[in-house]
């Protein structure tokens, strides 16, 4: 039995006993200003999913669903689509799907160019795995989403950018520097060169071989063509939703996809303008962060109260659920439209809060300097999702590579 079908079994079994135990209860209708949702052939009070949709009069899509340089947040997210679930099972043949299904790469390279219909890939290109399945999806796949904020922009694993020697540094500190590595070989008498993982291993069963950490961390569009994006970290129900309807659509009705291109789920505003909380444009004298402010302002801005907060330079569309919660945007959707460059434009609408102008200055340069020096790590902070689309890119040493 296949996890879709065991997940169907499920569903049915809770429909049933659902409806042996207590009475059908009427669905509360949509607010006015809540868009309806795209009609299906039969009723239902999840919005999307129709049980017992079967197969496609065209039979069956395939769907490949790829893992990267992630943390595994947006497979999960995946999951949790519920009921929504058995829309993907009704619909598709699931190809590859590491966390739930048994493909194989080689499966996948059998395949016609294009067999695929939709290839969900999630996570930035990190190594050459991450390179060469992102080319075979794209070669395989007839449509590629960039799904979540690390293939979508590089997301947190592009700050290893910020490391001048690249991969090399990075491994030479995890072997070497760190304590636990540096205690070891200096009880075991071994060298950085006994523990340091190679590319190539030649076992009695053959030869064994792992990825080729690569210097740069880039996005999934800077490594192959894209057709559709759904950022966050991870992706919202919502968006997830938007995606499934159309496929939905396009599946069983025939619809037309949105155009190429498309970013699903955000809106053309920033973050503040869909936060709940109002703006005063207070001056900015100290910052903070969300621990060391004791009482928080549910209703007042972040950056009135000192906590640095992204919403600024951060595209609408995710609900504003982080500032709900007393903690600031991080800013995982990505730049507003008009803007190229996310952390810089965010840097500077926080720098317009200092009182440095001429008609309220009572800082100084040295003051400011000051300030900022309570965030350890502005370029991290500024750039934590989008590193790999910034203009900097990454960090060299002088001279060079």
């Amino acid at each position: 039995m296949g996890f879709i079908d065991k997940v169907k079994g499920i569903f049915k079994k809770s429909e049933k006993e659902a409806a042996t135990s207590a009475p059908a209860k009427e669905e509360p209708a949509a607010p006015a200003n809540v868009a309806k949702a795209a009609e299906f052939p039969a009723d239902s009070p999840i919005n999307g999913y129709v049980p017992g949709l079967g197969a496609p009069p065209n039979g069956k899509i395939n769907l490949a669903i790829y893992w990267a340089a992630g943390c595994g947040g947006c497979d999960v997210s995946l999951l949790d689509t519920d009921e929504k679930i058995l829309n993907i099972g009704d619909m598709s043949n699931i190809v590859m799907w590491p966390i739930a299904a048994d493909g194989k790469e080689k499966d996948i390279e059998a395949m016609a160019d294009g067999e695929i219909t939709v290839a969900i890939i999630n996570g930035a290109i990190r190594n050459s795995e991450n390179e060469h399945m992102a080319k075979l999806l794209r070669k395989k796949a007839q449509i590629v989403v960039s799904y979540g904020a690390c293939a979508c922009l590089g997301g947190s694993p592009a700050l290893a950018n910020l490391v001048p020697g690249g991969h090399k540094e990075i491994l030479n500190y995890v072997y070497e520097s760190v304590p636990s590595s540096a205690n070891f070989l200096a009880d075991s008498g071994k060298k950085i060169g006994d523990v340091m993982p190679s590319v190539k291993y030649e076992a009695p069963e053959g030869t064994l071989t792992l990825p080729v950490l690569y210097d740069t961390v880039k996005t999934l569009d800077q490594t192959v063509d894209v057709d559709y994006y759904i950022p966050g970290c991870p992706p919202t129900q919502k968006s997830i939703a938007q995606l499934l309807n159309a496929l939905v659509g396009f599946v069983y009705k025939g619809e037309a996809l949105p155009p190429k291109g498309t970013v699903v789920g955000v809106q053309a505003k920033s973050l503040c303008e869909e936060c709940h909380r109002h703006k005063e444009n207070r001056r900015i004298t100290n910052v903070y962060e969300p621990h060391e402010v004791l009482n928080i302002d549910y209703d007042l801005c972040l950056l009135d109260q000192g906590i640095l907060c992204l919403g600024a330079g951060t595209t609408a569309g995710c609900g504003a659920p982080c500032t709900k919660a007393d903690q600031p945007c991080r800013g995982c959707y990505g730049p507003t439209q008009p803007v190229s460059e996310q952390g810089a434009s965010i840097f500077t609408a926080i720098a317009s809060l200092f009182p440095v102008q001429a008609n309220d200055a009572t800082m100084d340069e040295d003051d400011m300097d000051e300030i900022m020096s309570v965030v350890k790590d502005p370029l991290g902070y500024f750039y934590a999702f989008s590193m790999s689309k910034s203009l900097i890119k990454r960090a060299v040493k002088e001279g060079g590579q």
